[in-house]
């Protein structure tokens, strides 16, 4: 309830751009919650490339899909505003630019761009929050150890394909076709299917598998648990409604 002491935070990947927000997280029988306070932001923190670039392929795959992650689910979110957007385009039009060659072949110019992206997609997300594909991920992360932006990349190109084919449906208070708008530009595509392939694309290149057998998940066992899993507050911010029977005709679309 009281903060006496600064804090200084110094991420080692380059992510979740954590050290500018304001939420932290917590697994309790292996469900993650949100604790959300400004007490929690830290008051200071540096980018240092070093510290990231000797990260393992993996790690940085995982983590650097999350920071594009969190860009694109922050502009869809339903608490966006005009300042989140901002920092959201920012970050992806570096984060799309760089996140490839960062894992191929790493050096200090894609590093610090990547540290840069994340910590801007930490900016937006701080006012916006995450959506769905953040929401579902979590029973993914607890129940099967798959990392955190792995994680988020199962579903990312489901959920917003069917924010898009259901974009009469929105609940938000603003033009939801435009953000999508917003993210062709970006990404120079034409439409929504054209989106999933490039996507697609940059999932495959990073080498997140999307395969549930692959990844040794039998959806129709773990279905009711992933369900049980599912953080409602996240959900809550996409800008479509879900349903339970929208979420089980995403999940097993993806077995």
């Amino acid at each position: 309830k009281e903060k006496n002491i600064k804090l200084l935070a110094i991420p080692t990947t380059a992510g979740a751009g954590a050290e500018v927000t304001s939420s932290a997280v917590i697994y309790i029988n292996k469900i993650k919650y949100s604790v959300e306070s400004e007490k929690l932001k830290p008051d200071y923190f540096f980018l240092i490339p070093d510290l990231v670039i000797g990260a393992p392929k993996k790690i940085k795959s995982s983590a650097g899909f999350d920071a594009i992650a969190q860009a694109i689910e922050s502009l869809i979110s339903k608490k966006s505003n005009v300042k989140s957007v901002n920092f959201a385009k920012k970050s992806l039009k570096i984060s799309l630019k760089y996140f490839l060659e960062f894992l191929k072949k790493p050096n200090h110019k894609n590093t610090s761009a990547m540290c840069l992206a994340a910590n801007l997609s930490g900016k937006a997300i701080n006012i916006s929050k995450t959506t769905a594909p953040h929401a579902v991920s979590y029973p993914f992360t607890s129940h099967y150890n798959i990392s955190h932006g792995h994680a988020v990349s199962l579903t990312l190109n489901k959920f917003l394909v069917f924010n898009y084919k259901n974009i009469d449906l929105a609940n938000c208070n603003f033009n939801l076709k435009e953000r999508y708008n917003i993210l062709f530009e970006l990404t120079g595509c034409k439409n929504i299917n054209h989106f999933d392939h490039f996507l697609s694309h940059i999932q495959k290149e990073a080498r997140l598998e999307d395969n549930f057998a692959k990844l040794r998940i039998n959806i129709n066992k773990s279905y009711p648990k992933i369900i049980d899993g599912i953080n409602m507050q996240r959900l809550s911010n996409n800008p479509i409604e879900l349903k339970r029977k929208d979420l089980k005709k995403i999940l097993f679309k993806l077995a």
